[in-house]
């Protein structure tokens, strides 16, 4: 790959150049969404102040501790001036039990991190002057504003990143830098009239707030499986036993049409390949030996092996109670 752009002052055709060499690199390390956004300060600051406000974070005391540090980026890395945002695709076919798709290979963290200090060393290898500092969502940024702003696509109603022809089935990762780049083009689009999300979500977690459609943690089944310790109500989880893809399931930006085969296509990422997971019964029972051996490397370790107990068994009881319930119907007739 030429690097000739890397110094002096570039012409508009040199930018574009420039752009489209580095998304190419991006996308040999395996990235499938490539953008630029300047590193100005973000705009999500007093939404998430009203979210934190309504106590929609839950018990996620994290996330008011580094709310002034997702507010200025400097403090992450002084002189920051761009962003080079980067979306990976996940999308595998269901699991059963179920487990989030995201969570079903490699832990997501360790995977985007490598690959994006590996872009660092490269442009590090062009700018030595300049300083790199890789980010996921477990670092105190607005990757999903900065996501939409370097063109990556757009908030929909349940908060995730929608990409007008690729859908939502990607995992995001930020790369900040004191070098000054062109930012990318928007990628438009919006939720429009459907609710489809909002619908589908069976226990009521995406609600409105301060005008825009959000997420109530403490309603969201993911947030219960993975972030909620103790016990749980009775409202039904759907079978869910870490996290949850309803609302991405039912968004109609992830099913393929003619002109847009692309859309929620199945992930050939080594690192995203699902693991065989015990059955439900065996998770009921799980062993902080067994839980051990099956989080080691994975998102998953983020609950307990006492949580993981606790949501098998939840939805073996739901599962048990369905079918009582069937059984009693058929009964009846």
């Amino acid at each position: 790959m030429s690097w000739a752009w890397a110094r002096g002052k570039s012409s508009t055709a040199e930018s574009a150049a420039k752009l489209a060499e580095m998304e190419a690199l991006a996308r040999e390390l395996g990235f499938d969404l490539f953008g630029i956004c300047s590193a100005d300060p973000p705009e999500s600051t007093p939404f998430l102040n009203a979210w934190l406000e309504a106590g929609f974070q839950g018990s996620m005391d994290y996330m008011q501790r580094h709310a002034g540090i997702r507010a200025d980026l400097t403090q992450l890395l002084p002189g920051v001036r761009s962003c080079i945002v980067v979306g990976i695709n996940y999308f595998q076919p269901q699991s059963q039990p179920k487990i989030a798709r995201y969570a079903q290979g490699r832990d997501y963290h360790r995977v985007i991190r490598g690959r994006l200090r590996r872009l660092a060393g490269q442009l590090k290898q062009i700018h030595p002057e300049a300083d790199f500092r890789a980010c996921v969502d477990s670092a105190p940024v607005f990757e999903r504003e900065l996501a939409v702003r370097a063109g990556l696509g757009w908030l929909g109603k349940n908060s995730i990143l929608i990409h007008s022809h690729r859908g939502s089935w990607f995992l995001l990762g930020v790369l900040l830098t004191t070098l000054k780049l062109e930012p990318t083009a928007p990628n438009p689009g919006g939720c429009g009239r459907c609710t489809a999300c909002i619908d589908a979500c069976p226990t009521g977690a995406i609600v409105q707030l301060a005008g825009r459609w959000t997420v109530d943690s403490r309603r969201c089944i993911s947030y219960r499986t993975i972030e909620h310790r103790g016990a749980w109500d009775d409202q039904n989880h759907e079978g869910w036993v870490f996290g949850c893809d309803i609302c991405q399931e039912v968004c109609p930006f992830n099913h393929p049409r003619a002109h847009q085969p692309l859309r929620a296509r199945v992930s050939t990422d080594p690192d995203f390949q699902p693991r065989t997971w015990p059955t439900l019964v065996e998770l009921a029972t799980l062993t902080e030996d067994n839980w051990d051996e099956m989080t080691r490397g994975s998102a998953t370790r983020r609950a307990s092996a006492e949580q993981w107990r606790r949501n098998a068994r939840l939805v073996l009881q739901q599962r048990d109670g369905a079918l009582a319930s069937e059984r009693k119907d058929d009964a009846d007739l």
